[in-house]
C-alpha cells in the first residue's frame, strides 16, 4: 500500500481494492498495532485506534 502520510506515529495508506471487502473508497491507518479503515466520508469502516490519534486523524 502506498503511504500517503506518517506524523506523530501514525501511518496513514490507500489502496485500490477492486471487488474488494470495503465497498467505500477509503484509508488504512496504523499507529503501533492499532489499525482502523476509515471511508473517505469519516464513516468507521472496520478496526479500533485510540481516541486521542484518532482526533488527529480526523483533523
Amino acid at each position: 500500500m502506498p503511504t500517503l502520510s506518517m506524523f506523530y506515529g501514525i501511518i496513514i495508506r490507500m489502496q485500490s481494492e477492486r471487488g474488494g471487502k470495503h465497498h467505500k473508497p477509503h484509508i488504512h491507518c496504523l499507529y503501533g498495532s492499532d489499525e482502523i479503515i476509515i471511508a473517505l466520508d469519516g464513516e468507521i469502516i472496520e478496526g479500533n485506534f485510540p481516541k486521542n490519534k484518532l482526533k488527529l486523524i480526523e483533523a
